[in-house]
């Protein structure tokens, strides 16, 4: 059957772009934002470029991945995990440059980074009425989900860090409520009908605590409550891990969407 060649370039836009939500999203989730707490903390702290000189570099090499990933019509799981690894030290590196070096408060970037994230949902849900990660199918809903990750991460690095100042119970205690958070939030959805898409984003806003707090257990000294194995060590085995998940889900394919999704779903 022939199709014209708006049929056809309809056709390559309408595959989703995000991974299904296995067990593998999670993990590689929370260990991509453990490596963008430590990653973060080596650049600026190990190699001594400051942390406006690594948000520079980093904020470049996210633009580049960016525009490989926005030229995709499908989900290609090494392009987009290295997006969420990147996103996830840049957030990391907004919120330490306006606490650190603008000396905002966390309470104020906690606030600012929460209105900008419900602002971002605000504008997707009017743009595309749904605010669902089954149908990025289009440059706009990519561009729309690429920003509220963005601000997911910079709200979690800001609430937790407030969260564990405030209450200062250490980082393995920290890790164990965020866990408890997020236990809470799967149990709300599954057993309570929680709505879905409400459940993923508060979610997927705490595993960013939750890895910085996995990542400030292992890489900080034990005289801190830590274990001592350094940002080096740290970054390098999540890292090794994430790219031995990646490669799996590229071989096995486990987390693609096989079906083509209707425009407006």
């Amino acid at each position: 059957m022939q199709t014209n060649k708006h049929e056809t370039v309809l056709s390559q836009d309408l595959f989703n772009k995000v991974p299904q939500l296995t067990i593998f999203f999670w993990i590689i989730k929370i260990l991509a934002t453990t490596v963008g707490e430590t990653a973060a903390d080596f650049l600026d702290s190990n190699l001594d470029l400051g942390l406006t000189n690594t948000t520079f570099v980093m904020s470049i090499l996210l633009i580049a991945v960016l525009y490989y990933q926005f030229k995709l019509n499908k989900y290609v799981p090494v392009v987009y995990w290295s997006v969420v690894v990147l996103i996830s030290i840049i957030g990391t590196l907004i919120t330490d440059n306006l606490v650190d070096n603008m000396g905002v408060s966390l309470v104020t970037t906690t606030v600012i980074f929460t209105l900008a994230l419900a602002a971002t949902f605000a504008a997707w849900y009017a743009s595309e009425k749904s605010l669902s990660i089954h149908s990025i199918i289009t440059s706009r809903r990519e561009a729309f989900y690429w920003l509220a990750i963005l601000f997911t991460f910079a709200l979690g690095t800001a609430a937790g860090d407030l969260v564990a100042e405030s209450i200062d119970l250490g980082y393995w205690k920290s890790a164990l409520i965020f866990a408890g958070l997020i236990a809470v939030v799967t149990v709300a959805h599954v057993r309570f009908k929680l709505n879905a898409v409400l459940a993923f984003w508060i979610a997927y806003i705490l595993t960013r605590p939750l890895g910085a707090s996995l990542g400030d257990y292992l890489s900080q000294p034990r005289e801190d409550g830590g274990l001592g194995l350094g940002t080096v060590v740290t970054s390098a085995i999540f890292l090794v891990t994430i790219l031995s998940l990646v490669i799996y889900l590229t071989k096995s394919r486990k987390d693609e969407n096989s079906a083509v999704n209707p425009v407006g779903k």
